[in-house]
């Protein structure tokens, strides 16, 4: 039952789109976003039952909608071509030509902010949960005094 249905669904999904491009015309739509977010995968992938992916490549227009938004949007995604290069693996690809890769310029940067970041987290939690608390010197509300953080852990 199943899978009756999802082979009237794709049939349905290919009388709706017809000879057209997209799904409402020529520029594509939030539906062709995810239509093509189901199909791609079911024709791209090995499947260990094929029954379903062999009926949406006999709908050729489906097989070509995803087709041509894979080449359009996803140009990488060919056989030879690769996913653009980020300006900064350009950099490291130049510097291993050369015998030396060249470093991100803001990898230091970033540690130490990473760092900072979760220092302040854990200070935070420490001091929103209870665990450390800031108290003023000389006794503490109704007499009492401040206890130090090991004495209080030794008498728990």
């Amino acid at each position: 039952q199943l899978y009756r249905d999802a082979r009237e669904c794709l049939t349905l999904l290919s009388q709706r789109l017809g000879s057209q491009k997209f799904f409402f015309g020529d520029s594509p739509a939030s539906l062709d976003a995810f239509v093509f977010s189901r199909l791609a995968p079911l024709l791209k992938a090995k499947l260990p039952n094929g029954k379903l992916q062999q009926h949406l490549k006999s709908l050729q227009n489906l097989c070509n909608y995803c087709t041509s938004i894979l080449s359009l949007y996803f140009p990488w995604d060919g056989g030879e071509m690769h996913p653009p290069a980020s300006p900064s693996s350009t950099l490291r690809a130049a510097g291993a030509d050369s015998g030396e890769a060249e470093e991100d310029p803001h990898k230091r940067r970033n540690q130490l902010l990473s760092v900072l970041v979760g220092l302040a987290a854990m200070l935070g939690y420490a001091f929103l949960s209870g665990i450390v608390s800031i108290q003023r010197g000389g006794t503490g509300p109704a007499g009492h005094q401040p206890i130090a953080l090991e004495e209080e852990e030794e008498e728990e």
